[in-house]
């Protein structure tokens, strides 16, 4: 199920790219560009930090959904999609962090 939201939130993401942007949220973002989907994720990756500093699991939770949501307008923009995301975790899973961060200096 929780791989369905990421599918379902994508493809809505992608149809709001020729949406007018008084039509929607999203479609306004698209419209102000990439500067401003970054400022976006800037914002809610700062009040992720804050949240967490806070210790409180509800904000946390909320304000990591913003973060995730922003990042996923972002890379929809982009041309890109969650499972290119996904496909790259998958490459990386038991794979140390050191090794993996040695292997993309190659």
């Amino acid at each position: 199920m929780k791989n369905d939201v990421l599918s379902e939130l994508a493809e809505t993401l992608e149809s709001r790219k020729n949406a007018a942007p008084d039509s929607s949220y999203v479609a306004s973002l698209y419209d102000k560009g990439l500067d401003e989907i970054l400022k976006k994720i800037g914002e809610e990756a700062t009040e992720v930090v804050i949240a967490a500093k806070s210790g409180e699991k509800t904000a946390i939770i909320h304000e990591t959904a913003d973060l995730w949501f922003h990042t996923l307008v972002m890379l929809a923009q982009q041309g890109l999609s969650p499972d290119d995301i996904l496909s790259e975790l998958g490459r990386r899973f038991g794979m140390s962090g050191l090794e993996e961060k040695a292997s993309r200096k190659k």
